[in-house]
């Protein structure tokens, strides 16, 4: 019987675009340190700590220091120089970009049924960004003042998706085993990997990413409304 409920934020309990959110965030985040350091160097520099992030499988690293080590070192930098400036963009810039999700009173509504079912409930979403940009996402979607047993946020994780590596670290973290949890998400890759660990699957339509890399078994899929009603009614994945 599952115990534990993970879920995905962007494109998940967070209805929105990814990709045109991160071409919005790159967009106004460049010009904001451009004082500092010229867009053209700055945007490879970021997307090499991002990269080096998504490559990482050294457990005694945090994704923080991955990409801190390797965007420094491309963008040649002193993290005194530009660390304060990015960090005042995250605190009084990131907020401004609710308009680009569309939350649904519906994401609340799941997660407070899924508690009050008794289901240990954790975000799974993938931990490239700081906590405070999480942190306003899950503003956002109206579901930050939950009691989640974990959020998976930079500073704190060592891995991403869609390495198995990440769920077997959240299962560690939690003290449960994949066959215990229910992953719901809409990145037909990076959501539905647990498959092969044998987490059951829920793949929330809408806003669903398939880059056509992979193919993993999905057990059930739905609206965000589906979602609800299944869980309500314990029905599927849920089926106590």
């Amino acid at each position: 019987m599952a115990k534990v409920i993970l879920f995905d934020l962007d494109g998940t309990l967070l209805p929105m675009d990814t990709e045109a959110f991160i071409q919005t965030y790159i967009k106004e985040l460049a010009p904001r340190v451009s004082h500092i350091i010229e867009p053209q160097h700055f945007v490879p520099a970021l997307w090499a700590g991002t990269e080096a992030m998504m490559k990482n499988l050294d457990p005694s690293l945090t994704n923080e220091r991955v990409f801190e080590e390797t965007f420094l070192k491309v963008a040649n930098v002193k993290k005194e120089e530009i660390w304060p400036a990015l960090d005042h963009f995250y605190d009084a810039v990131f907020p401004t970009f609710s308009h680009l999700s569309q939350p649904s009173t519906v994401a609340k509504k799941i997660v407070d049924e899924a508690f009050s079912q008794g289901y240990r409930v954790a975000i799974a979403t993938n931990p490239v960004f700081p906590k405070v940009a999480i942190h306003h996402r899950l503003q956002w979607a109206g579901v930050a003042d939950m009691p989640f047993e974990m959020v998976t946020v930079y500073e704190e994780s060592t891995f991403t998706k869609p390495h198995t590596h990440y769920y077997e670290d959240i299962c560690n973290r939690l003290e449960v085993t994949p066959e215990e949890c229910i992953m719901i998400g809409n990145d037909m890759q990076e959501d539905m990997v647990v498959s092969t660990m044998g987490m059951r699957t829920f793949l929330v339509e809408g806003h669903v990413i398939d880059r056509g890399t992979a193919t993993y078994s999905i057990d059930e899929s739905g609206t965000l409304e589906d979602l609800y009603e299944r869980i309500v009614k314990r029905t599927g994945v849920f089926a106590k």
